[in-house]
């Protein structure tokens, strides 16, 4: 939870959502089911219990595209769709779709002001009691699927208190927040392997590294439950997701319809169009260049990446991009293994810029990135960085922004406003 995710153009909810991002501020993340949480659960009648059926997604990278793919296809099948997905990019109440779109302000307003009147003094965190706002939104709203992407784990994050999903989904697991979730990437594994349940079949992505699943295949057998690993052969599905990576992520969502298709079926021709009118920005996503003053000769592309294996999917994508110079920009949060991000990318790059995440102070400045990953010259914001690439790439150049899911937001916000 970042300054950055109370930003709102309504200024009431800013502040409600100030009092959100105040709680428990300075207290160390305790990855349990805490009483206060599951206490306010039970004052708002417990609304996990009562949703539509889940699909519940964990893993390191590529939760938002398999939730992204399957909501487009499931909504071009006729469904209604109920999402909630972490971090927002520009508003916090694209966290909580509902029925497929994003909870209005009013309602959002009278649930925050409704969970603090229930919650008291109780100990609740930002993530906790934003999970059952979220919970007590979808049991109030028709809806016939919910798709519901974990926080941080999975074994103690708060979205597992349901009990009995449709199916569960983990996707690559990768070393990101090891402080919280274990050192080595079994240890990762085994806390993301958490949200498999008995009776609910579950599906695993294709993996970084080998060792994971045998982590995931002894918790399947402990709970004698069907583990379905994708396979990725030379098949390739048409979508508009751009990069080698989303086919991954295209064939686990696929897979995931199919173990329910006896419930939810769908037919081929929403297949084909669900994945060519998937709605999930800031993942390699093409921006007009005319937003940033440049002419056709130039591409911009914006992508949320922040992680060791994130890098070397947009290197893979790069290996791919040769008529024109590329152009690395890329601002992070502290904390983030920025060399291990960087490092794949830069060897595809003529220029590589460091900025600021403008206004969010737990971002590392131009000039820490910059000594951190070896490489680039530091500008103030991503517009710098543009103006300076086009000095030196008169004649074109592809534009990479990428590095933090709250630079990507910013930039989104800045061209919503031209």
């Amino acid at each position: 939870m970042y300054q950055s995710d109370i930003q709102h153009p309504s200024e009431q909810l800013q502040q409600k959502l100030y009092t959100l991002y105040t709680l428990n501020r300075d207290k160390k993340i305790d990855l349990s089911f805490r009483p206060p949480y599951l206490g306010l659960l039970e004052k708002l009648g417990n609304p996990h219990l009562k949703l539509p059926p889940v699909i519940h997604v964990a893993g390191t990278n590529g939760k938002g595209s398999i939730i992204a793919a399957m909501r487009s296809i499931l909504e071009h099948a006729g469904y209604n769709v109920h999402v909630y997905t972490s971090p927002h990019l520009i508003r916090f109440n694209e966290r909580i779709l509902l029925a497929g779109k994003p909870i209005d302000d009013e309602p959002l307003e009278d649930l925050i002001d409704e969970v603090l009147e229930l919650n008291g003094d109780g100990d609740l965190t930002f993530f906790e009691i934003t999970t059952a706002i979220a919970f007590a939104a979808f049991s109030r709203t028709p809806a016939d699927i919910c798709l519901l992407e974990v926080g941080m784990g999975g074994r103690l994050d708060c979205t597992n208190v349901i009990e009995q999903p449709l199916a569960a989904i983990i996707s690559a697991i990768g070393m990101d927040h090891a402080e919280h979730l274990g050192d080595t990437i079994e240890k990762i594994a085994a806390e993301k392997a958490g949200i498999i349940k008995a009776g609910a079949p579950c599906i695993i992505s294709p993996q970084y590294d080998d060792s994971v699943h045998n982590v995931f295949e002894n918790r399947a057998a402990e709970l004698s439950c069907d583990l379905h690993n994708i396979k990725v052969g030379n098949e390739q599905h048409q979508t508009n997701l751009v990069g080698p990576h989303q086919q991954q992520n295209i064939a686990t969502a696929l897979s995931a319809l199919n173990q329910i298709k006896d419930k939810f079926p769908v037919q081929d021709d929403h297949i084909k169009n669900g994945l060519k009118n998937i709605y999930w920005p800031a993942r390699l996503q093409q921006l007009e260049a005319q937003h940033f003053g440049l002419d056709e000769n130039f591409e911009v592309y914006l992508d949320g990446g922040h992680n060791a294996a994130a890098g070397q999917a947009l290197s893979a994508q790069m290996e791919q991009w040769t008529d024109k110079p590329n152009i690395l920009i890329t601002g992070m949060m502290d904390g983030k293994d920025s060399h291990a991000f960087a490092a794949p990318i830069i060897k595809h790059c003529k220029a590589v810029y460091c900025v600021n995440i403008v206004d969010e102070p737990k971002s590392l400045t131009a000039e820490q990135l910059q000594s951190l990953i070896g490489s680039g010259e530091c500008k103030h914001s991503f517009r710098d960085a543009i103006t300076d690439g086009k000095k030196q790439f008169p004649d074109g150049a592809r534009i990479l922004i990428a590095g933090s899911l709250y630079l990507a937001g910013q930039v989104l916000a800045d061209i919503a406003h031209l």
